[in-house]
C-alpha cells in the first residue's frame, strides 16, 4: 500500500509540475508516507485499548514499501518525462 502511495505521489507531482523541486518531492514522496506509517503504528499501540499492537516489523514493512515505491516512481517519472519531451519536440 505504501509503495503504491509513493508511486502515485511521484507520478502526480511530475504530471502537475513541469519543473521538479527535488526537496518537495522527497519530503512528500518519502518522508510523509514513512511518517504516516509510524504514526499509524503509534496510534495502534496507544489508542486502541489493547485491541491492536504497534509493531516495529509493520513499520519496517511500510518503510520498505515506500522505498520500493520510490524506485518504481523514479523509473516511471524518468520514462514519462522522456516521453513528454519527445512529444513536445515533434
Amino acid at each position: 500500500m505504501y509503495g503504491v502511495l509513493c508511486i502515485i505521489i511521484w507520478v502526480e507531482y511530475t504530471h502537475q509540475h513541469h519543473v521538479v523541486e527535488k526537496a518537495k518531492l522527497l519530503i512528500g514522496g518519502i518522508l510523509l508516507p514513512t511518517l504516516m506509517g509510524g504514526l499509524i503504528e503509534i496510534v495502534q499501540a496507544y489508542c486502541t485499548g489493547g485491541r491492536r499492537r504497534g509493531e516495529w516489523l509493520d513499520f519496517a514493512a511500510d518503510s520498505i514499501g515506500v522505498l520500493v515505491g520510490l524506485i518504481i516512481g523514479i523509473l516511471l517519472v524518468t520514462i514519462l518525462s522522456k516521453h513528454r519531451k519527445d512529444n513536445t519536440a515533434n
